[in-house]
């Protein structure tokens, strides 16, 4: 009887254990890093202040879960309507990965080929070199390995007045620093190229065509690629930027004609659902959209980015490009990510299908690393990786930067100070000038100051201070294009020449316009 008693104890005993050791297993499988439940509202409530960044979204989805998303801060500086997960931001280059998803799903139904000739497609397409127009497939416009340096053209394409089509055929007024195929140059317009191509094999827009295929059966309901929409949306962010360390509320850029590259307007809680996607090799709550083999070809390394060691990130190797996404290696494993800039919006999105987690950040403001830092600093979290202060690490050289600029500035605003009371005749420099690339601009006398007048840009202005030897110091009216020194080249006492630069945010490029 005893025995009897005693084995019905420990059958009871046994039970409760493996209870205990199932409910375990269950905690320990959905459990999140301590730093994601008792720390990040805190810290990015901190750095946020730190950075100055009004507003911000994150979501972070892991193991088929939304598991965080929501919003910091406020749309807009000094007002008090919050940001939550459905508040739209400019995603800017994050379009890209959508882009390449569709061309590498259209090349799966064999509507294109990503290896033929992009002439097939457009016939009016032209590189600056013939023999690369000869070449150019829609891989290679996808990859960024046309021979154009990062963001060369952009100063023409972004925020212009050209059409699509424009920017595809200024391509060919594009002179390439590299060789083609030779080396990674980012290169939006020939995204823009590849939208383009979509249009033409699929009979509709690229606008259309993502929408149709990405977000509606994503269910994101939120997200479109309209100016106006953005602009009319109650529950859409203001951009921001930092002039003279002091926060600016911007107008809202119209980047539509960047399309395929950058046009994307989204919130955390639509794009958490575009990661769940990327995260379960192209199924959505249980559905199947596209093959993986799709998602595979666009994960792809096609060009070589970087190959040595990163200052912070010490067991990050390499960096490649494939079609619309970075990857690099972390701590043994594999990371495919995207970063977005548009004029007052910087954003991130990251994913890892080893740890089957994705993390993203939008912020609305351009003058922050924030954004990169708290996505680095979420995914060592669940890496178990000791703790570290990444934005504190980011924000220092960052700071150190931002003074040294500024300090160059107040150089050249005490030139101006100089020269302020030198007689300068305007009339040396009044002119239209021509650039084969970006066309006609003029410089004119306007209440006695010098201003430059941009054809493809009528709502941008830059106004010319004189600093000497024929050098001006140009103020845009987008604070985002920076304060550049612009020189003259005289000829027979006139000017003859004037070359132009805007911010490397924008372009790293300088131009040369040439008197008419």
């Amino acid at each position: 009887m005893l025995n009897f008693k005693l084995l019905k104890v420990f059958k009871h005993m046994k039970k409760i254990l493996l209870n205990l050791i199932l409910l375990f297993l269950i905690n320990s499988l959905f459990a999140q890093p301590a730093f994601i439940n008792d720390s990040l509202d805190i810290y990015i409530k901190r750095e946020m202040e730190r950075w100055q960044v009004p507003g911000l979204a994150i979501a972070i989805v892991k193991d088929g879960k939304i598991v965080l998303c929501k919003g910091y801060g406020v749309k807009e500086s000094g007002k008090k309507d919050a940001v939550n997960e459905y508040t739209l931001f400019q995603i800017a280059s994050n379009s890209k990965a959508f882009t390449g998803t569709a061309i590498a799903l259209l090349n799966y139904e064999k509507r294109l080929s990503l290896d033929q000739k992009v002439t097939n497609y457009l016939p009016y397409f032209k590189l600056y070199d013939t023999v690369a127009t000869q070449l150019c497939t829609v891989r290679d416009l996808l990859c960024h390995r046309i021979g154009l340096f990062t963001f060369q053209g952009d100063f023409l394409n972004w925020g212009s007045t050209l059409t699509r089509k424009e920017i595809v055929e200024h391509l060919q007024f594009t002179k390439p620093v590299y060789r083609f195929r030779y080396n990674f140059g980012y290169c939006n317009a020939a995204f823009v190229t590849a939208g383009e191509v979509i249009k033409t094999v699929t009979d509709t827009s690229w606008d259309d065509f993502i929408g149709s295929r990405f977000f509606e059966p994503l269910e994101m309901k939120h997200t479109n690629t309209s100016y106006l929409t953005m602009l009319n949306d109650k529950n859409a962010c203001k951009p921001h930027t930092l002039v003279n360390n002091k926060l600016l509320a911007m107008p809202l850029t119209n980047i539509d004609n960047m399309s395929s590259s950058a046009a994307i307007n989204s919130c955390a809680r639509d794009m958490a659902n575009w990661l769940l996607f990327q995260l379960d090799s192209g199924r959505f709550n249980g559905r199947r959209l596209i093959p993986f083999s799709v998602l595979a070809e666009t994960r792809k390394s096609q060009m070589v980015v970087s190959d040595v060691n990163s200052r912070l990130f010490k067991t990050k190797h390499f960096t490649t490009y494939g079609l619309g996404w970075f990857s690099y290696d972390y701590e043994a494993r594999r990371i495919w990510e995207h970063s977005g800039g548009s004029n007052g919006f910087v954003t991130k999105t990251e994913f890892i299908p080893e740890e089957n987690l994705g993390v993203l950040v939008y912020t609305n403001s351009d003058a922050n690393s924030l954004y990169e830092a708290l996505c680095k600093q979420i995914i060592e979290a669940y890496l178990k990786m000791p703790y570290r202060n990444l934005s504190e690490k980011y924000f220092i050289p960052s700071q150190q930067g931002y003074i040294a600029d500024q300090k160059e500035l107040d150089s050249l605003q005490n030139l101006v100070q100089i020269h302020i009371k030198t007689p300068v005749d305007f009339k040396k420099y009044e002119a239209a000038y021509s650039n084969e690339l970006y066309g006609k601009i003029e410089i004119r006398n306007v209440k006695n100051q010098l201003r430059i007048i941009f054809s493809n840009h009528p709502q941008n202005t830059g106004n010319l201070k004189y600093i000497g030897d024929h050098k001006f110091l140009c103020t845009y009216s987008d604070p985002t294009l920076g304060v550049q020194v612009i020189p003259f080249e005289m000829l027979n006492g006139i000017a003859d020449s004037v070359t132009i630069k805007v911010a490397d945010f924008i372009d790293y490029q300088s131009y040369l316009f040439k008197r008419l």
